[in-house]
């Protein structure tokens, strides 16, 4: 026989059971031992530290010239009424850490705006000319 010491009395009662309090389910008893966000925000801030982001190429003059000469060319049609069409890659700098990324998108150009250096798009992006990387259009 084991020695029970002094809980020898009340070992073999049965459970008590609340007759206001209706019992806990399972679920719920075991969620109350599951663990606790004890750093609030740390896995946010490793995934942010994982998230890869891209340097910004630096283009040559020959490759600037070439963007500025499209440019011209789009305006150009623009100005005669002709749609200015073209597929643009630029960079998007993040806004979080250092670097960002390069995006391409294909439409109509609206308006592009010499005072503020922007290719507005006819879906309303903005494109900042000194971020451009490449530029294609056809008449």
């Amino acid at each position: 026989m084991r020695h029970l010491g002094k809980y020898a009395d009340i070992i073999d009662l049965p459970h008590h059971t609340s007759t206001s309090h209706p019992r806990m389910p399972m679920s719920k008893r075991a969620a109350q031992f599951s663990p606790f966000a004890a750093l609030t925000g740390y896995d946010d801030a490793v995934d942010e530290t994982a998230r890869l982001t891209d340097e910004m190429t630096e283009l040559t003059e020959d490759r600037l010239a070439e963007i500025q000469w499209q440019l011209q060319l789009i305006e150009r049609r623009m100005v005669g009424g002709q749609p200015g069409w073209a597929r643009i890659t630029w960079f998007i700098d993040d806004k979080k850490k250092e670097g960002g990324s390069y995006r391409t998108i294909e439409g109509t150009i609206r308006k592009i705006d010499g005072n503020e250096r922007v290719i507005i798009m006819s879906d309303g992006t903005r494109i900042p000319v000194s971020n451009v990387m490449s530029l294609a259009s056809h008449a």
